[in-house]
């Protein structure tokens, strides 16, 4: 039986010796994105595969090797116990060689696997394969490897010692290139935030500040003191990236109310107004695609619309 095998931007620059192509390209994947399902790895590596039979081969062999193990998930939709792969530290330091792999300071845990934080873990791996299936299907280009999770963002000078107000950290940062019927490409920067409607407003309104005190952090110069004369993330991207909170676990009406919370929590802060941010359900990123008129902008006009992820406002590649 043939089995296709997503292409080569998830597979390590320095191969381990003796793992097919496919085992190449899991680990980097499991290393980057902590815990990811067996379904979940399906659709991103063996998609036309109508089962996972290779996939799991491949995935039993690693474990075999002390490179990859498994962990079940504590709560399984499937009827029965749904295994979750995590990158091992020898797995980890195999990865670790190649220099296109961005490092990860954060090494998983066997109880970190195991442990309640699963389902947000998942939702996030989730609203990246979304990313991932829908470029697949329009021709534009995003890989398993696009998007990095927990990235730290500075956003006041000084110590870090309280880095719940010394950095922002979103979900993810993704990153994806729309190509249009006459060639044109654009790069879309995305900042990912994953409400599964557990978290408490106060919490999301101090994240939400915290994106919009990163979109005007200008840092301190290198020396007396001075100030630099631009924002901290022309650093790192090459326009702002928006923000898009994509919400899950709970019914439709129970997150229709969170977008309405969220729309009040931006238009009591005019900071959180200046914000290109715009909120959606994971549902409706699988279902209808990014670029379906699925996001509820946090400000101005509630109508859901494409706009907000549209092409427009990416920066151009070519």
């Amino acid at each position: 039986m043939s089995t296709t095998v997503s292409p080569a931007p998830s597979s390590p620059g320095r191969p381990v010796p003796g793992l097919s192509r496919l085992a190449q390209g899991l680990l980097p994947v499991l290393y980057q994105h902590r815990l990811v399902a067996t379904g979940q790895l399906h659709r991103l590596f063996t998609p036309n595969a109508p089962r996972p039979v290779y996939l799991r081969q491949q995935l039993k062999e690693l474990r075999t090797a002390g490179l990859v193990d498994a962990t079940t998930r504590r709560t399984s939709r499937l009827g029965r116990a749904e295994l979750l792969w995590y990158i091992t530290a020898r797995g980890a330091d195999a990865v670790a060689h190649d220099p296109t792999i961005p490092r990860r300071g954060y090494r998983i845990s066997p109880q970190a696997a195991a442990s309640q934080l699963q389902e947000h873990t998942l939702a996030v791996v989730d609203t990246g394969v979304a990313f991932v299936e829908w470029a697949r299907r329009l021709g534009h280009e995003c890989s398993p490897l696009d998007w990095e999770p927990e990235v730290a963002h500075r956003i006041r000078d000084g110590d870090s010692r309280g880095i719940d107000d010394a950095f922002m950290v979103p979900d993810a940062v993704l990153r994806y290139t729309h190509t249009t019927a006459s060639g044109r490409r654009r790069m879309l920067s995305f900042f990912i935030e994953v409400d599964r409607a557990t978290m408490q407003t106060t919490r999301l309104a101090a994240k939400l500040t915290a994106y919009a005190r990163y979109q005007q952090y200008v840092p301190h110069g290198g020396g007396r003191g001075r100030r630099s004369i631009r924002e901290a993330w022309r650093d790192h991207y090459p326009a702002f990236p928006r923000l898009l909170i994509v919400l899950t676990g709970a019914s439709d009406r129970s997150l229709g109310n969170r977008v309405q919370d969220l729309r009040a929590l931006a238009a009591a802060d005019s900071r959180v107004g200046q914000l290109a941010a715009g909120v959606t359900t994971l549902q409706l990123l699988q279902e209808t695609g990014p670029f379906a008129p699925v996001v509820t902008p946090l400000s101005g006009d509630p109508t859901p619309t494409d706009v907000f992820l549209a092409p427009s406002g990416g920066a151009p590649t070519s």
